[in-house]
């Protein structure tokens, strides 16, 4: 038996281009956890809750490997996180994470993600969220995609509402410490529907219907469908 059959969200891939998103192999996550290690953001920003990335490298990437160990070990029907990395023709560049709770029930999930300092300023921040709401949207049939961004953070929030977001209220949270106001957007099946031709690059999706299974989800989608199929 082979590692996507005995769990299969590591046979899950959605690609576009260049660009994939696959839940990497312990090999791939030594990979990633360098890419981070590196620098994931400048050093007068704050984009994350926890400083996950600062400090010693050889702590960032013990840390990194084990995050990303227990999220594997934590799928299940109830709630589930796929971080994903992110690789632009075959070489790691960063992760993005999609997750929910009870989402059979809401069909709501949100996103998350982070890319490699070297790599930013190039169009795949953009890139790579609209392939995990192609996956959200045409293969795990979500009816609403969230996502949150500080308020001191343009890129993020520029790349969220050049999507077609729609704000969803703002919080005071604690960030590393100190208040930070959160900028919270929100999209349905119904803006992403309507979303322009800019928008809707070829994708392709393959190991779907095994995750949904093992996820709980009804009718699952064929694999390999573009978003032309799909209409």
């Amino acid at each position: 038996m082979d590692l996507a059959t005995a769990f299969p969200p590591f046979g899950l891939r959605v690609t576009s281009g260049d660009l994939e998103l696959r839940l990497p192999d312990d090999a791939e996550l030594v990979r990633l956890a360098d890419v981070a290690a590196a620098g994931v953001h400048p050093a007068e920003r704050k984009p994350f809750l926890v400083a996950w990335n600062l400090g010693d490298p050889d702590e960032v990437r013990r840390g990194f490997l084990q995050f990303h160990w227990a999220s594997r070990g934590k799928v299940s029907p109830e709630a589930w996180g796929f971080e994903l990395g992110v690789f632009r023709d075959g070489e790691p560049v960063g992760v993005q994470g999609v997750g929910a709770k009870a989402f059979a029930a809401t069909r709501s999930a949100g996103t998350g993600s982070w890319l490699g300092l070297a790599h930013h300023g190039q169009g795949i921040g953009k890139r790579m969220r609209l392939l995990a709401l192609h996956l959200l949207f045409e293969g795990f049939d979500a009816a609403v995609a969230t996502t949150e961004a500080f308020d001191d953070n343009p890129e993020s929030n520029g790349v969220t509402r050049s999507l077609g977001y729609a704000p969803n209220g703002v919080a005071l949270v604690d960030r590393q410490g100190t208040p930070a106001t959160e900028n919270r957007y929100r999209m349905t099946r119904e803006m992403w529907a309507a979303r322009p031709d800019l928008h809707r690059p070829d994708v392709t999706l393959a190991g779907v219907a095994p995750v949904r299974a093992m996820l709980g989800l009804d009718e699952p989608v064929p694999d390999e469908q573009t978003p032309d199929e799909q209409a």
